[in-house]
């Protein structure tokens, strides 16, 4: 208990940069008070101390203003920054590493018994103000943006935002950016929307051209591979630059004109 106790603190100091000392997080933090407060009361819980865990988990809320209720399963070396206004349901379960900044509800959506809550794996974070709602499960390393509400499952290494939720980055979209920059750095393109970071219409719309463009280009290789193998010759094309500078470098012809376009 004292060992879990210790990690819970030493955590801290990898998540938050104004924590100082020990003595600074056991007295002045309101997550560690409530996990601290959540440990004991969880095996008050199994132990069918059921009345007892409740009512200190009551207690719990009114000093940190984090609610957390005895019968959710909660990992290693978890840490809620600032805290106010967190709830965490009855049938959670969170795994190792797992962090939580205020306002989160980790919440139900049905009256029925059994499990109602989300399920955190290991390594997610979860954004101020989301809610996450329902038996759903967040995989490994996911990542849910600020005020988002996330009602279905989340794959490994995602980032979700929005109401309702989306992804908008996982392993395989990082695969396709990577070769979507390659290919637009190829072709001699500063690509806008090589990133897909946030959910910006125009990017998404710049990498579908791009995947568009590569998918052609493709076709045309192999197009090509195929004529040279029955013995046709092609003329090689060097395709043209489209830099940002070329497209504002004014022509030779248009050198002489003024701004209404007439003659000098």
């Amino acid at each position: 208990m004292l060992r879990r106790f210790l990690e819970d603190i030493d955590c801290v100091f990898a998540r938050d940069p104004a924590a100082r000392h020990r003595l600074e997080i056991i007295t002045t933090y309101p997550g560690v008070h409530a996990l601290l407060f959540h440990r004991i009361n969880h095996r008050l819980w199994r132990w069918h101390f059921k009345w007892l865990a409740r009512w200190l988990a009551g207690l719990a809320r009114w000093f940190t203003g984090i609610e957390i209720h005895p019968g959710a399963i909660i990992g290693r070396r978890f840490f809620i920054d600032h805290g106010m206004g967190v709830v965490i349901g009855e049938t959670a379960q969170i795994g190792d590493d797992c962090t939580l900044y205020h306002g989160v509800t980790l919440g139900g959506t049905s009256w029925q018994q059994g499990k109602r809550h989300p399920t955190l794996a290991n390594n997610v974070v979860i954004g101020a103000g989301a809610k996450v709602l329902g038996p759903i499960t967040l995989a490994e390393g996911a990542r849910v943006g600020s005020n988002a509400v996330v009602v279905k499952d989340v794959p490994p290494g995602a980032t979700v935002v929005g109401i309702p939720g989306r992804v908008i980055r996982n392993k395989e979209q990082d695969e396709s950016n990577a070769r979507r920059k390659a290919f637009a750095q190829r072709i001699g393109f500063d690509a806008y929307g090589a990133s897909a970071d946030m959910p910006d219409p125009v990017a998404v719309a710049i990498d579908a051209l791009l995947d568009h463009v590569h998918a052609m280009d493709t076709q045309m290789q192999n197009m090509c591979k195929s004529l040279k193998t029955l013995g046709m010759e092609l003329e090689v094309v060097k395709l043209p630059d489209l830099g940002v500078c070329d497209v504002l470098t004014p022509t030779a012809n248009e050198e002489h004109l003024d701004s209404k376009g007439e003659e000098k």
